[in-house]
């Protein structure tokens, strides 16, 4: 998985991209092709205004997710976590699909199975 890191406005410190590719890295999922991590400073009239917007490339619908604090840490932990339960989300979804094609299969497998046996 790529991990991009871009800062606007200012230059992000090493620690604060190796904590960054750490909660990143920590995702679960095979999907996950890149990582774009954008941090930036809104207005200074709003105390919490740094933001961290983060966007998982997979395929099919991206995961977009974005949060302010006071700090790039918080907002960047909040962001993952947000992240995680989306893609624990979207493979709940799948593996109830995938459940409820193979039990239509499974009924029209012993559907035609009685049929035979009533031929007979």
């Amino acid at each position: 998985m790529d991990i991009i890191i871009q800062s606007l406005g200012f230059k992000a410190g090493e620690s604060l991209e190796l904590f960054i590719r750490e909660k990143i890295s920590g995702l679960k999922s095979d999907n996950i092709v890149r990582a774009n991590v954008t941090l930036f400073k809104g207005p200074d009239t709003n105390p919490e205004n740094n933001y961290c917007e983060i966007r998982l490339e997979v395929p099919g619908n991206d995961h977009f997710v974005k949060k302010n604090s006071h700090y790039f840490e918080t907002s960047v932990s909040e962001c993952v976590d947000i992240l995680t339960h989306m893609i624990n989300k979207t493979k709940d979804i799948s593996i109830n699909r995938r459940q409820h094609i193979a039990n239509e299969v499974e009924e029209t497998l012993l559907a035609a199975e009685i049929n035979e046996e009533e031929a007979e």
